[in-house]
Parts: C-alpha cells; structure tokens; sequence
C-alpha cells in the first residue's frame, strides 16, 4: 500500500511539473481542494469530454444536449430535497482538530478487512500454484473466515445505520467508530466528537442590496438543470420516449473533507445523460446503460480487471436501483461514475414546486404520465485522474536508464504528434515547420527544437505524446522522415505525404467510437 501512496505522489508530482494540473492560485499558496488544469491537462481534458459527448450524442439518434446555467431558482434545490437532505456525516477528531467524514471511516476499515483476506489469498496462491482453489480456500482458511465474519458484522451494522428509519443514525455511526477502534490517522487518537451533518451547498446572494438580495445557491449537481428542461427539450424537439438529454458542466460541493488531489474537489465538472423512459421499463434499461457505459470505459483499453461495479447496499430517496463503476485507483477501487434509476421523483417533484404540468403524452397508449428516468453521472476529474493513474509509468530501459512515460490513449493524448528537426540549420527547422503547418489543420501538433533528440523523446514520453517526427539530412533529399512510436520506441523511415494517413485515425475520436459499435 505504502508502494502504491509514493506512486500517487509521483503522479500529482507529475501532474505540475509537465503542465497537466497546477493548485488553484499557486502564487498564493493554493486553495484547498480547487484546481487548475494547465495547457496540457486542458486538453486531456476537452478530449474525455469529446469522447463522451459524442459516444452519447453522435452515436445516438434519441440523445440530444443542453447546457443548463450554473445558478438556478432557489426553489429547485427545495424541490430536489437538496436544501433539507443533501448532508455528510461528520467527525472530528479532539486532539488533531481534524475533521472526517463518518461513513468513509467505517468505509476504510472494511476495506481494511477485504485487504486482510486478499493479501491471506495472494500468499496461499503462491504457495499453491495451479493446484490453489481459492473457493475452498475462503471457505476453510481460519484467518480468512475470521476476517470475513469481521467484515460482515461491520457492513450489517453499517447498513443498519444508514438506512435507520428517519435517516442516518448519527450516535449508531460514532458508536460503530468506537467499537471498531478506529482511530485518527494524524493523532492516532480515540477521542471523536459526536457526529453531525453538514449541508454541503455553496450559498451566494443575487440581487443588487443585501435588503433586496435573494439566497441563490451554486448547483450541486448538473441533473437539475436537465429536470427543468424536459419539456422545454421534449416539445421543441419532438421527442419520443425514450430519449435522452445530456449535458457537460461544473458543480460545486463545500466539501469538508476533501482529499487524494482531484478526485474530490469543491469544484467539479460533470458529465451526465439523464434518459426518460416509460415506466415499468426501467430495471431492463438500468441493466442496458450499465452495459453500454462499462463498454465505453473498457473501449480504452486499461483491462476489465481494473473496473468493477458496486451496487449501492443504501439507496437515495429518489432511486429503486443504483450502482458505481469503480476504476482500480493506486489508493484502492474508487467511484468513476454512477448509474441510478431514479424514478419519475425529480419530474413529479419540479411539478409539484412549480404548479406546472410535467407529462408525456405516449401517442401508442394513449395516455399521459410522468416518465422515469435512468441516470448516468460520469466525474471529469475523477475520470482523468483513473487516465493519468494507468498511464503513468516509470520505465526501465535496456541500457539501463528510465524513462517516465504516459501511455494515454493516443485519441485523447493532448498532442498527437510533435515534429523536431535535427539540427536548426541546413533548413531542418523550416522543413519540420512545413510539416506542422500542413498536419496542425487534422489533430494537435508541437513544434520542438531545444535540446538533443534524446531529451526531446523524454519530454514528449512525459506528456503522452504518441509519435515523433524527426527531419534530417535525408529528409531534404527524399522527403521522408523518422517515424517513433511512444510505447515500442520503434523507428521507421516514412514518406511525409503518408503521415497524416498513419497518424489520424490512430488519434482520432472516431477511432474510439467505431469501437462502441
């Protein structure tokens, strides 16, 4: 695990150094859990989101986009339950004056206990071989039933916990903490307050007088901007159920405990596609988005191994099914994107605040009613973050030296190409310059001079780049060039005008796309 942490570091190290994400207002030291993303994080970036978009908007004739405002009626976030509901668990510990969330506490010392059983399982693998039957195995080996009876016990009392009638049993939470011994990770302590919630909406004023202003807030998510929108989408384009609308944009939760660099932020962007649907017919499109939207992460090509889903064991009040997508993040299987049918409550909830009428009228049955909707909820950051983590190699060369490499998916690296001459003289520069002036038009190129080749080769490993141009002497006579690929480190001799033919499709959205199909 320790292993695994340093890794981390060295990713986020990474991440400043070569232009992908910078702390929110450097110069003045940072502000917490706010980032900005610089000129290569940027687009890495607007490349997940392109992926997205069109996976969601292109190859499908039924989903269209919108892109809602950040600020919304205050009466929105009433009718969505967010004012009265939308809470963390909170503790805090008295000697490190540190602040925790409560049920991610509980959280870690399961998965304290399924580290236990899968570190007896990996040693017993070892000293088996072929013949280990991991099976019989959990269901005879002391240490592992121990560890599992432990494990049970907790989620039994967890579970029991959440779903308390009311809400959240706060003195069962702190009483879970106590029992289990769980301690603060700075102070190493026992002295936990009582748990609390914490509302974790951003609230603002709008209007011209702190008299006259009214309380707004900044959304928490991006599904209400939708939710409003039905009708405006569904009258003036004609749609039919089911269809869907999906939109890109940011969100802002005051989050208290906010941690492990991007993947939780108090400012966050989204991408979601909420899909209506008629009712009765949600649980088979549940199973069939969940199977379109794991398609769409494994089309990247990271292993099925690295992603699993994780059904939600406590339900949010508005959903009758829930599950996670978790991607194999260095610290552990972490939530890249949700997936919910959420019922019809969000329509029947925004009819009821704004007294208007929120329907379908389903021209085969003859009949109108408030469709359901199944939701699919995907982070950017926490996207890239699962991008930059499996991409990210130190690699040891033949010769003995390391190389640190991102082996991106060449479609979303954020340069596709770059172009060095070899020397800057005997018009090397303008040749390569040519080059760049006729392929910029197809994907994103750089433009490279300063330094040996080598060290060239080196910053563009670094930033994922997944081929390299050089122009040489030979160039000015025959008009080829040397061809690299990033992964293989492999060279070939390659005639200018078939450059763009062997690069474009290679990084190219559509190559991604024709995948999904």
């Amino acid at each position: 695990m320790a292993q695994q942490e340093d890794v981390f570091k060295k990713i986020v190290s990474h991440c400043k150094e070569y232009g992908f994400v910078f702390p929110s207002s450097d110069i003045y030291d940072g502000l917490g859990a706010v980032y900005d993303y610089g000129q290569n994080g940027v687009e890495l970036k607007n490349n997940i989101k392109q992926y997205w978009w069109q996976s969601m908007v292109l190859l499908h004739e039924n989903i269209v986009g919108i892109d809602a405002a950040i600020f919304m009626h205050p009466t929105t976030w009433k009718a969505s339950g967010h004012v009265d509901a939308f809470n963390d668990p909170l503790i805090d510990n008295r000697d490190s004056k540190k602040r925790y969330r409560a049920d991610v506490l509980i959280e870690e010392q399961m998965a304290k206990y399924e580290d236990k059983i899968q570190k007896e399982i990996e040693k017993a693998q070892k000293r088996f071989g072929d013949s280990f039957d991991e099976a019989k195995f959990r269901a005879t080996n002391e240490r592992v039933l121990e560890n599992q009876k432990k494990y049970d016990d907790l989620h039994h009392r967890f579970q029991e916990v959440m779903n308390a009638p009311g809400g959240i049993d706060l003195e069962g939470m702190k009483q879970i903490i106590l029992d289990e011994g769980i301690v603060c990770p700075i102070s190493g302590t026992r002295n936990w307050t009582d748990v609390r919630q914490f509302n974790l909406m951003f609230k603002t004023e709008m209007g011209s007088t702190a008299d006259g202003a009214s309380t707004i807030y900044l959304r928490p998510e991006t599904a209400q901007g939708i939710f409003v929108n039905y009708l405006n989408v569904q009258k003036t384009g004609r749609m039919k159920l089911p269809f869907g609308i999906a939109q890109i944009g940011k969100a802002f939760r005051n989050e208290i405990v906010a941690r492990q660099f991007i993947f939780r932020m108090r400012e966050f962007e989204q991408m979601e596609m909420q899909f209506f649907i008629q009712p009765g017919t949600e649980l088979d499109w549940f199973a069939k988005w969940k199977e379109t939207r794991m398609k769409w992460h494994q089309n990247l090509g990271f292993g099925a191994e690295n992603y699993r889903f994780h059904d939600h064991d406590k339900l949010a009040h508005y959903a009758n099914a829930a599950t996670d997508i978790e991607f194999r993040m260095p610290f552990g299987f972490k939530e890249v994107e949700g997936i919910h049918s959420r019922t019809n409550f969000d329509l029947s909830q925004h009819a009821k605040y704004s007294g208007k009428k929120i329907e379908y009228f389903d021209p085969e049955t003859n009949e109108s009613y408030t469709p359901y909707v199944i939701e699919t909820s995907i982070g950017v950051d926490r996207m890239f973050l699962s991008i930059m983590c499996h991409s990210y190699e130190e690699q040891l060369l033949p010769d003995g030296q390391t190389r640190t490499v991102l082996h991106l998916p060449a479609a979303l690296a954020p340069v596709k190409l770059a172009v060095f001459p070899l020397t800057k003289k005997d018009g090397m520069p303008e040749k390569a310059q040519e080059i760049i002036n006729e392929l910029r038009f197809h994907f994103n190129c750089k433009y490279e001079e300063k330094d040996q080749i080598g060290k060239r080769y080196r910053r563009m490993d670094a930033i994922g780049c997944p081929y390299c141009v050089t122009v040489d002497q030979q160039t000015l006579v025959d008009n080829t060039v040397t061809l690299r690929d990033r992964d293989t480190m492999e060279q070939h001799r390659v005639a200018i005008s078939e450059l763009r033919s062997i690069i474009e499709d290679k990084v190219s959205i559509t190559s991604l796309l024709k995948k999904l199909l």
